[in-house]
């Protein structure tokens, strides 16, 4: 078997906002970022069509943040634009690289980046461009969870790698409880009925409506992008 040969040919990689800061806990960890891009530039070149969604709970997470003094069209709003300064941070640092790449927006800022597209979109990505998808819907009351299934679903992704901050899908919050159980393989229904902590119950909904696998794993080793592609059993399956 060639273990270079990827399983998916084409993917939707949701990123967390939270990721890029590292331990700063706000704003930009360069370091971890590079190892990010470097992850997907090997996704990339291994011949892989990668849409990337990216949060932006580094700079601000919405109505979390508005702490009921921003209305909360306009803190969901706002949320938008930190999505957008992340895009295009990774976006230098892939070209940088070497690698193609194009940032789409939900909401249209022309002097920063093309309008979203899905056409377009799809067309960068069977040029072997990665596609990175800023604003999240652009519409208030979605998370990029959400924005990430609703991208996986119109660009025909095979699977959607959730990258997070933890392993794994738990029975329990790791953190809180010392014995929580890691599930490998779990369903949306189980998931829905058990309130797990995977996606909000919108972005699980919509997944399931369109039959689109999640795999969640953990982005402390970024290289754990390029072994989930490669078909590993790494993480959980929520089918």
């Amino acid at each position: 078997m060639d273990t270079d040969k990827p399983k998916y040919k084409r993917v939707l990689l949701k990123i967390s906002g939270e990721v890029l800061a590292g331990e700063k806990g706000s704003g930009f960890d360069f370091e971890v970022m590079e190892h990010v891009c470097r992850a997907m530039k090997k996704c990339s070149d291994m011949g892989v069509q990668l849409g990337v969604v990216v949060g932006g709970g580094n700079f601000w997470r919405g109505v979390k943040d508005g702490g009921g003094k921003v209305e909360r069209c306009k803190a969901d709003q706002m949320g938008m634009m930190a999505t957008v300064m992340n895009a295009l941070a990774l976006s230098d640092i892939l070209e940088r690289m070497g690698a193609q790449v194009r940032v789409q927006t939900a909401i249209e800022m022309r002097n920063v980046a093309e309008p979203y597209i899905r056409l377009k979109a799809v067309r960068h990505l069977e040029k072997g461009r990665i596609v990175i998808f800023g604003c999240g819907t652009g519409s208030p009351y979605f998370s990029t969870d959400t924005a990430a299934v609703l991208r996986a679903a119109e660009i025909n992704a095979e699977a959607i790698l959730l990258a997070k901050n933890v392993d794994g899908v738990y029975d329990a919050d790791p953190k809180l409880v010392a014995d929580a159980t890691k599930y490998d393989v779990i369903t949306y229904d189980e998931v829905l009925t058990k309130r797990l902590g995977v996606m909000d119950s919108t972005a699980t909904s919509l997944s399931m409506d369109n039959h689109i696998p999640v795999i969640l794993f953990a982005l402390s080793d970024p290289e754990n992008i390029v072994r989930v592609v490669k078909g590993e059993k790494i993480g959980t399956i929520v089918y």
